[in-house]
């Protein structure tokens, strides 16, 4: 599913990560775990596509992801990779209904084919009745599943999640990390999720520990 060699990323003179070999296996769940600072989220976004290595190379799904430009780059995250972020970044002015079906719309599916699959997902995730609610309206643990949602539905084969249970209680945070084994035994997609949480590192497929950069 994805395969990361020697990825090399600093800001200025700080070197963030040295060197960071990484395969994962399709429907695999992986935990990314390690201090603050250990180079964790920007592996994730550069996994995602979000930023470029300095040096190294990225395959996923069988693309080479250094030789894309901008454009293909864009429309491959959006066509492979679902993301779900520990802040939700639903956006205030939209319903739970319509920030799910933004990727989507992005993508070019019809309005009422992007709602129906929408309102499934809605449905599959529990939060169906806050279809028409903005996310003021809902609490941490819908919008998470809200997010959830917006991250499926384009029928990624890659969820990439940042302390996605950072802001929830501990149920909630269960909740959600049942969840992550449900979808991928029901849909076989591959996680990789960056975490301090020790209950969700724990049950993962597999851990990964970052320090200063590098995998141990």
């Amino acid at each position: 599913m994805l395969t990361a060699s020697q990825i090399h990323k600093s800001y200025g003179r700080l070197p963030i990560l040295r060197g960071v070999d990484l395969s994962v296996e399709k429907g695999e769940i992986v935990s990314i775990v390690g201090a603050s600072g250990a180079g964790k989220s920007t592996l994730l976004h550069i996994i995602g596509t979000l930023d470029r290595p300095d040096s190294g190379h990225l395959t996923i799904d069988g693309v080479k992801i250094d030789g894309l430009n901008e454009k293909k780059l864009s429309q491959f995250r959006n066509e492979h990779i679902g993301f779900v972020f520990q802040f939700h970044h639903l956006l205030p002015e939209f319903t739970a209904l319509e920030n799910v079906c933004i990727p989507a719309f992005i993508q070019g599916t019809a309005r009422r084919q992007a709602e129906i699959r929408g309102m499934e997902l809605l449905e599959r995730l529990g939060v169906q009745h806050r279809a028409e609610h903005k996310p003021a309206a809902m609490s941490g643990g819908e919008q998470q599943r809200v997010s959830v949602a917006r991250a499926l539905i384009n029928n990624p084969s890659l969820i990439l999640a940042d302390e996605p249970s950072g802001n929830l209680d501990s149920e909630n945070a269960a909740s959600l990390h049942q969840l992550f084994f449900e979808l991928r035994d029901s849909l076989a997609q591959t996680f990789i999720i960056v975490t301090h949480n020790e209950e969700l590192a724990s049950i993962s497929d597999r851990t990964v520990h970052m320090r200063d950069g590098q995998i141990l």
